[in-house]
């Protein structure tokens, strides 16, 4: 059943998808395509498309999107399907209107700072989309595949998948050195930053928190946060004294309500808070080997 709670919830990722496809066409319309600079995945190929044949980018990947939902729909599962369809339909949309209106690239006569700019957007883009359960098809669900699988990153997984698709750059009507190089700059950026807001996401934090009243602070977090809480034998070595210490793990969106619960109940409690690289295990991320 269908909660108003959910319903919320799905409207949210849903525009928060929406505003990521657009960040992403806005970049690739207006600051690559008109430079012809290309990048990776369906997008990429394409941009290819269209530099060597003129045929919209919006319409190429929306026909090899559907292709690849029709093989991933069975290993991903029906709803995976049915956002994709939703998602490369966007994108399309996007990318259209995108071309209709950036004849010419947004910054003129610098085609380095374009490459930099557009990359950026296109990753920043891609980045929201995929943490709100969206995603911009092409290689992003050859990604998804291998990611249900092996504990590879995004980033990763993209490269080698590029490399081809942007070389294949040089071949076309207008082909040259200088901008396969900037085509380059494009996918590097783009891999780092789409790396860095996908990671930036799924960053959590253990919580060491020193207190005599740790036992009300892990009730409280139990109860309004619906977080585990765990308790460490301490022994002060000034104070010769044993002591529980509380330690919490927490996704990053709980390290505001965590800090604010632990300064309701004890304002002088001592707290350590340290970023971690991977959590594996319940509510967290699943070991893949």
């Amino acid at each position: 059943m269908i909660t108003g709670k959910k319903l919320l919830n799905e409207v949210k990722n849903y525009f928060m998808i929406l505003i990521g496809l657009a960040i992403f066409a806005f970049g690739w319309t207006a600051f690559m395509i008109p430079n012809h600079l290309t990048g990776g995945g369906v997008s990429g190929i394409g941009a290819v498309l269209y530099f060597a044949t003129g045929f919209p980018v919006g319409i190429t990947a929306f026909v090899l999107n559907m292709l690849l939902v029709a093989i991933a729909w069975k290993i991903l599962g029906p709803k995976f399907g049915i956002n994709t369809i939703i998602c490369t339909f966007m994108l399309a949309l996007f990318l259209s209107i995108g071309q209709s209106i950036f004849t010419e690239p947004l910054v003129k006569d610098d085609i380095f700072m374009c490459a930099i700019i557009g990359a950026a957007l296109a990753a920043f883009g891609v980045g929201i989309a995929i943490n709100f359960g969206g995603n911009t098809g092409g290689t992003d669900i050859v990604a998804m595949m291998i990611g249900k699988y092996r504990n590879i990153s995004y980033g990763r997984i993209t490269l080698y998948s590029n490399i081809a698709i942007i070389g294949s750059s040089y071949f076309v009507p207008n082909g040259n050195i200088e901008n396969l190089v900037y085509s380059m700059v494009v996918m590097f950026v783009y891999i780092y930053i789409s790396d860095l807001v996908i990671e930036g996401y799924k960053q959590s934090f253990q919580f060491m928190v020193f207190s005599t009243k740790n036992q009300d602070i892990a009730d409280k977090i139990n109860k309004d946060l619906h977080r585990g809480a765990s308790f460490l034998k301490g022994y002060g070595s000034f104070s010769k004294t044993e002591s529980d210490v509380l330690l919490i793990i927490a996704h990053r969106n709980d390290k505001a309500n965590i800090i604010r619960i632990i300064k309701e109940i004890d304002n002088s409690a001592f707290i350590s808070i340290a970023k971690t690289s991977s959590v594996f295990g319940k509510n967290f991320d699943n070991i893949k080997v």
